[in-house]
């Protein structure tokens, strides 16, 4: 069930909400996690005794951790919780690929399983993960109570695209929680904003970009277009379903962290990753790369350490060497930047700027990609080679076609609308009209998602690939 789908904002979420509502405070986690088991089995079903099973593993674990005194047994839990998460991943995620590579170097001709992947398992995982190794480092207590530490790991808002919420993040929250129409209000417009993100703008690139990969005409310009369509298309895709997952809950009365921050506004890659998906780079960071020493080791080992960390987030956003590529495709660019470039980008803002566009526009290339043989081609297509005209009557019909929501999308992903919303809150003169506008315009929105929604079949969500 996608949020942005009738079903969920018009049948399943009201239901949900008035349950809530209605039911004491005893009873409020429970309803979080029936309703999130029922949001996850509506499309999968079978799946349902897996992400149970990661709920017992997480509770077991984590009242043997803090009952045990001996730190060589700690040690053991650590590494089976490690083993056994991984090792599920890993048969879901990774099992035909590492078919596939094996088939491909050794000439074989082993079956792929061709295994269904679980939805958001790679993010339910990783909380389970975190609460485990928190409770082993003492950072948390384990949770008794077995609902409230399922109910967190299942969370329906961030369940299948995060963002990754650390449980000591919400750990009294889930006990005690407070509820006001100012967090509700909030967390209307937050979620509306969101889905206007994903079905207004990102559904609309993704028809330019669906459309560039059937083409029979490519085109220099054209080739662009649909670099620049894919880089937005999944920024609006990924920071919008944050959105509509912070926004639900503050419904519900938890302050989810913020997962991005207008990432296309750096100015380096180091900066662009301190800005895209940051519950996933501080997990990685406090749960791996901290872990193996960070950056208080030999220079060697540190550049191995980001190695391990980059290869691991490549190949956490998919099973396919692109995703290996566009993972060690990073790790050259932090290195060259942490060892020569960093200290002059921070001299030459416009030049470090253009530098970074340029270079994420060309990984989302590689990250979009087929195979690794449809990115290369496609990037060269991008400098003039490939034996393809500058442009072609195709591109310059798609270029008008969607050049108004490519600008519409370049304007929201420098941040001006939220600036400009910001000045004039913090004028006398203007506030008091924004906030007569902001309900009328949140309405406004509602109703223009839902005729999209209603009319349009075309509502992908990028992220069900993780």
């Amino acid at each position: 069930m996608l949020f942005s789908s009738i079903t969920f904002l018009y049948y399943f979420l009201p239901i949900v909400i008035i349950l809530y509502l209605l039911s004491p405070s005893k009873l409020k986690n429970t309803v979080i996690l029936i309703s999130s088991l029922v949001f996850y089995g509506w499309g999968e079903p079978k799946f349902l005794p897996l992400i149970i099973s990661t709920i017992l593993i997480g509770y077991g674990l984590g009242l043997l951790m803090e009952t045990t005194k001996s730190k060589a047994a700690k040690n053991i839990l650590v590494a089976f919780l490690v083993v056994i998460s991984l090792g599920i991943l890993g048969y879901y995620k990774y099992t035909d690929f590492f078919i596939s590579t094996v088939n491909g170097v050794l000439g074989k001709d082993i079956p792929l399983l061709h295994m269904a992947l679980p939805i958001g398992i790679s993010f339910y995982t990783f909380q389970m993960m975190s609460y485990v190794i928190d409770v082993y480092r003492g950072d948390v207590k384990a949770q008794k109570n077995i609902i409230n530490l399922a109910a967190y790991i299942v969370m329906f808002p961030q369940l299948i695209a995060g963002p990754i919420v650390r449980y000591k993040d919400i750990e009294l929250s889930l006990t005690s929680r407070n509820h006001s129409l100012n967090k509700i209000s909030c967390g209307i417009r937050r979620f509306s904003i969101g889905l206007g993100k994903k079905v207004l703008i990102a559904n609309t690139l993704g028809l330019l970009v669906e459309a560039y990969k059937v083409t029979e005409a490519p085109s220099v310009i054209y080739v662009w277009l649909y670099a620049i369509a894919a880089s937005l298309q999944i920024y609006f895709d990924f920071s919008g379903y944050s959105d509509m997952a912070i926004g639900l809950g503050s419904l519900f009365g938890f302050n989810f962290p913020e997962n991005f921050d207008y990432p296309y506004v750096s100015e380096s890659v180091t900066e662009f990753w301190r800005r895209w998906h940051m519950t996933l780079g501080q997990w990685f960071r406090d749960y791996l790369y901290i872990p193996l020493g960070g950056n208080r080791v030999t220079k060697i080992r540190w550049i191995f350490n980001i190695f391990v960390v980059w290869m691991a987030t490549g190949l956490w956003h998919g099973a396919s060497w692109n995703f290996v590529i566009w993972g060690l495709y990073f790790v050259v660019l932090l290195m060259l930047e942490k060892l020569v470039l960093l200290e002059q980008l921070k001299k030459t803002k416009v030049i470090g700027h253009l530098y970074l566009i340029s270079l994420v526009i060309i990984s989302f290339v590689i990250f979009d990609g087929e195979d690794i043989h449809d990115s290369l081609s496609n990037i060269t297509m991008m400098f003039g080679f490939g034996n393809v005209p500058v442009w072609t009557m195709e591109s310059v019909f798609m270029l008008i076609n969607y050049g108004t929501v490519l600008l519409i999308a370049i304007i929201g992903a420098a941040g001006l609308p939220a600036l400009g919303i910001k000045k004039l809150c913090e004028n006398k003169s203007t506030s008091k009209y924004i906030n007569i506008l902001e309900p009328i315009f949140i309405g406004l929105l509602l109703i223009i998602c839902t005729g999209f929604l209603v009319n349009g079949s075309f509502n992908p969500f990028l992220y069900f690939r993780f």
